[in-house]
């Protein structure tokens, strides 16, 4: 697998990756946690950035409104050091005539993660707050929550609880299971996977099938067994990225990545010229960019392939073209944006 990297443009704490599709063509987001910008590039070339947003900034997650002409809902204000509680998410829309028009949908303190499913007929809102409250970096006594709601177009979203005490709740991650999507948390307690309604009238569920802390999670069947492998980072921005498998009604662990080394960030699982990965990063260290691959199926065995280094990436986000794949990498710790296709 070939990677070839493009430099997009320098961008002060660059966060948040994203991409949409506007009168058919691609366009990709990056955003800066920190005060600044969101930019967008459009494809096939990716040349030339847009501005979506000078500011105020604070973009944690940006996701996709399905079906329509490239409008997203993204998170805004999630700035300071740990006083989020003027954090909210915004819609924005491209205009014909060109810039984008954005406005606010919902105040949310600490919202960090969200999504928007399609499931009966409907498309569902989840989001996870990393906490409730703090009083300082280091206070996490008031734990996070789950928040869900019917998203139904642009203007005021309703949302409800479905799940508290989730102590740093920060991973999130959507998977297909039979054909519909569900939403995987994880925080202190463990992970969750919750599912939206099949059904106008019907209720989401929400289950626990990991019991230790965890930050972040991705799940895809890698080895082509018809089961999942879970990729995980341990603890809360953890020092290590390790996949699992079930075993019976436990769980194995099938790989560790060598490098232990604080605040690993990137787990994403995707497919890559369709084989599925992994796709890993660490903000600390060598701050690698690297891809986990199959390269021995019974008994499984994995295997990193490095993308990059010295990035320091907080989180990546796939686009899917006919000869090649791109992964849009938030290159934080060296301020970038970047594009690597992948052929």
């Amino acid at each position: 697998m070939h990677f070839e990297k493009h430099f997009l443009t320098t961008m002060n704490r660059c966060y948040a990756a994203a991409s949409i599709v506007v009168d058919g063509r691609t366009r990709i987001l990056l955003a800066t946690e920190g005060e600044g910008p969101c930019l967008a590039w459009e494809g096939p070339a990716y040349d030339r950035p847009q501005t979506v947003w000078e500011g105020p900034g604070g973009t944690m997650s940006m996701v996709p409104v399905p079906g329509t002409n490239g409008e997203f809902l993204a998170v805004q204000l999630f700035l300071r050091m740990f006083q989020w509680d003027r954090a909210k998410i915004v819609h924005v829309r491209p205009l014909p005539a060109g810039g984008y028009a954005v406005s606010d949908m919902l105040h949310l303190p600490y919202i960090h993660r969200f999504d928007l499913l399609e499931s009966g007929g409907r498309v569902h809102f989840i989001g996870g707050t990393l906490a409730d409250a703090k009083d300082s970096k280091e206070d996490w006594s008031r734990s996070g929550k789950v928040y869900v709601g019917a998203y139904e177009g642009p203007g005021p979203l309703a949302v409800r609880v479905l799940k508290e005490g989730i102590t740093k709740n920060h991973g999130y991650s959507r998977l297909t299971r039979d054909g519909r999507p569900c939403s995987l948390v994880t925080g202190e307690e463990g992970a969750f996977e919750a599912t939206p309604p099949a059904a106008p009238g019907a209720e989401w569920t929400l289950h626990r099938f990991m019991d230790w802390p965890i930050s972040d999670i991705a799940a895809i069947d890698i080895d082509g067994d018809g089961e999942l492998e879970y990729a995980t980072i341990e603890p809360f921005h953890g020092s290590h990225f390790r996949v699992w498998k079930r075993n019976g009604s436990g769980w194995a662990l099938v790989f560790e990545h060598p490098e232990v080394s604080d605040f690993y960030h990137v787990v994403v699982a995707a497919r890559l010229r369709g084989e599925p990965v992994f796709i890993g990063g660490c903000r600390r260290g060598r701050q690698q960019l690297f891809v986990l691959r199959a390269v021995q199926r019974a008994p499984l065995v994995l295997q990193p392939q490095l993308i990059d280094e010295g990035v320091g990436p907080s989180n990546v986000h796939v686009v899917h073209e006919a000869e090649r794949d791109l992964i849009v990498s938030a290159n934080r710790e060296k301020a970038e944006a970047a594009l690597y296709i992948v052929t």
